[in-house]
């Protein structure tokens, strides 16, 4: 497989996490500020849009280089967390906290479970002789 292959997955893996991202955030700040609903209340649908994402990022990745998902479903899931880590501590002079830690190493289990299924389903079926 050939470098350009594993940079072009990776890349529109991380486009599209990061857009589903802002389109969540954007959709669950518009359900926050106009409607009674409290952020608690919308804890664990956050969470599954962030593990949805994550799997939809690995699965473009793994599905656009057509092999090796798990290692670039598990790329993309790490330059993720990387990113969301150095925003944080740059940002925010924040280090990650226990339950972080433990989020953004599923979120990179998911990736890498995205990145086999889309390598499984994009590529060509063959044919037993």
């Amino acid at each position: 497989m050939e470098n350009r292959g594993i940079g072009r997955g990776i890349v529109y893996g991380l486009i599209f996490i990061f857009v589903v991202a802002v389109v969540s955030s954007l959709i669950f700040s518009l359900i926050l500020r106009f409607t009674s609903v409290r952020e608690m209340s919308l804890e664990y649908i956050i969470t599954a849009m962030s593990f949805i994402g994550l799997f939809g990022g690995g699965f473009l990745a793994g599905g656009k280089a057509g092999e090796r998902g798990w290692l670039l479903g598990g790329l993309t899931g790490l330059i993720y967390s990387v990113i969301v880590f150095l925003f944080q501590y740059l940002g925010y002079d924040k280090l990650f906290d226990w339950e972080q830690i433990v989020y953004h190493i599923c979120y990179i289990l998911i990736a890498m479970m995205g990145g086999i299924l889309g390598v499984n389903i994009a590529s060509p079926k063959r044919t037993a002789s």
